[in-house]
């Protein structure tokens, strides 16, 4: 089962951090390129322990929708979101945070299986990984320049 593990340094307190990582209306700004969109469950603000929402998105030109639920919830230090419905055959995402000299690291542990078996392996080593990398690095991007500008303060309730 492939495994993504990323590390994003933010010079901004982890509490920042650690929220604009479940805002779901940063998260559906960091995907505009996807056009996705939360649909059910949590479909803007924050999204809380227990709580799910369910994406709608085009991904490799098909209309895919993926529900997950958020655990394992410790704010401002970790969570969890993990796919209960969609595509995949199993998808579970840690995120996790720990402030260091002033600064957020920020860690994903993305673990995942592809859909279809055999055909889904062979994806897998192709692009799969590559793609959902490259989703990740550009969802931490934002994360970043929005965490050390002042735009969290229009994402995030003061």
């Amino acid at each position: 089962m492939p495994t993504i593990n990323l590390t994003t340094e933010i010079n901004a307190p982890i509490e920042i951090c650690f929220d604009l990582s479940r805002s779901i209306d940063l998260h559906k700004y960091s995907m505009e390129h996807t056009g996705e969109e939360a649909i059910a469950g949590r479909t803007s603000g924050l999204i809380e322990d227990g709580e799910y929402v369910t994406w709608q998105a085009k991904h490799f030109g098909v209309t895919q929708y993926l529900t997950s639920k958020i655990s394992n919830f410790r704010r401002p230090y970790i969570f969890r979101d993990e796919q209960t419905k969609g595509i995949f055959d199993f998808f579970r995402h840690d995120h996790i945070f720990e402030s260091k000299e002033g600064k957020t690291i920020m860690t994903d542990v993305f673990e995942y299986r592809a859909p279809f078996g055999f055909l889904g392996s062979i994806a897998d080593s192709l692009f799969l990984e590559k793609y959902m990398t490259n989703l990740l690095l550009q969802r931490n991007k934002v994360i970043k320049e929005v965490a050390e500008s002042d735009k969290w303060k229009e994402i995030l309730p003061q």
